[in-house]
């Protein structure tokens, strides 16, 4: 079965062109929606997903109209092989997981995002280590212990209250309660 997926960001636009040329390109069924491709919840994505079938082709107008980013496009992709179903772009002739050549770009495409990925994670790290070996920590700095004991003196005096003693401190109401909290302060 043939299936398509029309997307436009915003209600004022018109999803007319879309339909036509998944008509045109003989989808026997369409799923339409109004929302913006950076939201991750798309209704009718997500409806299209659970109703497609082992066999069956998800086609689109452009990979723009599935998604934003190339990180969502390929998990929306894989979503869709992981229940046999292929996909293909009207606009994108490379992809098109019908055929051969078409698994083999999106398959290179697939690891080159791998890739850039890995690379990030690796410089990140490498990053990290450069940093601790020229004595940096990571994280936000440790308070000083003397604003977390007059903090809690003031707590247990039962005379002022939560703002009071974040403002008198220094300390947001969040940490001042991770502190009261712990056993070593008190």
């Amino acid at each position: 079965m043939l299936i398509g997926y029309a997307r436009v960001s915003t209600q004022e636009q018109n999803l007319d062109r879309q339909i036509d040329q998944l008509k045109e390109a003989n989808c026997e069924k369409i799923f339409c929606e109004k929302f913006t491709g950076i939201k991750k919840e798309r209704p009718e994505l997500n409806n299209l997903i659970e109703h497609i079938r082992p066999g069956d082709t998800i086609i689109i107008t452009d990979l723009t109209r599935l998604s934003r980013s190339t990180k969502d496009l390929f998990k929306i992709v894989e979503q869709i092989e992981q229940k046999g179903a292929n996909i293909k772009s009207l606009k994108e002739i490379w992809m098109d997981t019908t055929t051969p050549q078409g698994k083999l770009m999106f398959t290179i495409f697939s690891g080159i995002s791998q890739f850039e990925r890995d690379l990030t994670s690796q410089r990140t790290k490498e990053g990290l280590s450069s940093a601790r070996a020229r004595g940096r920590k990571g994280g936000r700095p440790s308070l000083e212990n003397s604003k977390i004991s007059l903090a809690l003196k003031m707590y247990y005096s039962n005379d002022y209250s939560i703002s009071e003693i974040s403002k008198a401190t220094g300390l947001s109401k969040t940490t001042f309660y991770r502190y009261l909290n712990r056993k070593e302060f008190l």
